[in-house]
């Protein structure tokens, strides 16, 4: 089962590659559409695809149907992904302005009909506090996969960035259906009961007064933000911080197999202490590794290569554990509100991942620019501030995560409680009136209580 449900996961995450890497460059330079009209078209269709993400999470909560809430919305999103998918990889002789921004918000679209069903899926697929680690270790495992292959294209197409997106294009039509129809069909959706008609405003107060919802987001965006500037910058860095440009395929490659390798440690180590604590640990060690990045020159290549290692078991965290967490927390929601509401949470992280991302970038090239920082010139200028921001910048926002999170208040045994306290009302609700006003009291001596209430 775990098998099946991850699979989507890789046609996915390729699809992914070529929205950041290929797409842009492709449009500005070999069709002659110009950078200040791409990146404008870019922009407008990202702000569609945040507003749209919440809503997708919405719908898919409140209309059940005789094949579930998650699937069908998963398998309408297909045919809608693909047509977009083909008018924007392969594009009319002389596209413009509207015909970018057109066709990239209907795929941000379909990618989030099927993406944003799909996440809340498997938070729903078990009850197990150890279990939704493993479930969320195997899709984004295929991920890393997916990423990966389409991040290896051009070593087969070389430069011609046409040929990549044709290529891209032709997996992604192939393996798209055939992996979603294969989880939908081989994966049990969970009988789930709509949400109850709450008012916005109620809505509102149950969800924004979800403490460890609002902590486990803020952390997760912070270190998206982490995340984000290593990877908008690695390019970079390799080319002009080690002068190893030749090393970037090895690096990356490195990378994201040691993150999936090291899932099963991950795994492991959350059972033992915690998700949250297992994550807090993989966090503080990429800080141990990142902040010695600055020392590095031209010619470190080795050093930077143990460096990608490291931070790559690291990665294996990053990716399995907070969706996990996010799973409990969901439960919290349940618990007070008497539905489940996956969609709406998911929509909100799907949300939190995209603005850390595009933060990652407003925050770092301006301020190479200003530090001097030209990658244009012969002679580049400022290659500290590149190092700085690269190296030492994850590190304060990773510390500030780990701060948010170190003492979260939903551990194991806390979301057994949740979780029986959910099934003790469900079993009488035929004969006890719900009222949607639940909550549940901590230890007075417990120091991640916060007036007795999570």
């Amino acid at each position: 089962m775990l098998f099946a449900y991850g699979l989507p996961g890789l046609p996915l995450a390729a699809l992914g590659v070529p929205l950041y890497v290929y797409l842009p460059a492709f449009y500005a330079e070999e069709l002659g559409l110009g950078l200040a009209s791409v990146g404008g078209a870019l922009l407008i269709a990202r702000i569609w695809d945040l507003l749209t993400d919440p809503l997708m999470g919405r719908v898919s909560d409140a209309l059940p149907t005789p094949w579930g809430r998650r699937r069908p919305w998963m398998l309408l999103g297909i045919p809608f992904l693909l047509i977009s998918a083909w008018f924007l990889f392969l594009p009319e002789e002389a596209p413009g302005f509207l015909y970018l921004m057109t066709w990239t918000m209907a795929l941000y679209f379909g990618s989030t009909m099927i993406l944003l069903p799909y996440s809340a899926w498997g938070a729903e697929l078990s009850q197990s506090y150890n279990e939704r680690s493993r479930i969320t270790a195997w899709r984004e495992g295929f991920v890393v996969v997916g990423t990966v292959a389409a991040a290896a294209l051009p070593s087969f197409t070389g430069d011609d960035r046409g040929l990549t997106l044709e290529w891209l294009l032709i997996g992604i039509i192939v393996l798209l259906p055939l992996c979603v129809v294969a989880a939908c069909a081989m994966v049990n959706e969970p009988s789930r009961q709509p949400p109850k008609p709450l008012s916005w405003h109620r809505s509102a107060a149950i969800l924004f007064g979800n403490g460890p919802f609002l902590r486990l987001i803020s952390a997760y965006f912070l270190n998206g933000i982490a995340i984000g500037l290593p990877s908008t910058l690695f390019l970079l860095y390799v080319k002009f911080g080690l002068e190893a440009e030749s090393w970037t395929g090895p690096l990356l490659l490195t990378y994201f197999v040691c993150g999936i390798a090291a899932l099963p440690l991950w795994l492991w180590l959350a059972k033992r202490i915690g998700k949250h604590r297992a994550w807090c640990t993989a966090m503080l060690g990429a800080c141990a590794v990142f902040v010695w990045v600055p020392l590095l020159g031209p010619g470190d290549t080795w050093a930077f290569l143990v460096i990608c290692i490291l931070s790559g078991i690291a990665l294996g965290a990053d990716l399995a554990l907070p969706p996990a967490i996010q799973a409990d927390v969901i439960d919290l929601d349940r618990l007070r509100s008497g539905s489940e509401r996956a969609g709406v949470y998911f929509g909100l992280w799907g949300v939190a991942t995209k603005l850390a991302l595009a933060l990652a970038v407003g925050l770092s090239f301006p301020l190479l620019d200003l530090a001097g920082f030209d990658p244009a010139a012969e002679q580049p200028g400022a290659v500290w501030s590149l190092a700085l921001l690269y190296g030492l910048a994850p590190v304060v926002f990773k510390l500030a995560a780990i701060a948010l999170v170190w003492q979260f208040p939903i551990t194991q045994q806390r979301q057994r409680r949740v979780r029986a306290l959910i099934e003790r009302r469900e079993n009488r609700r035929s004969t006890v009136p719900e009222t949607g006003n639940v909550s549940f009291t901590v230890h007075r001596n417990d120091p991640s209580s916060h007036h007795g209430r999570l």
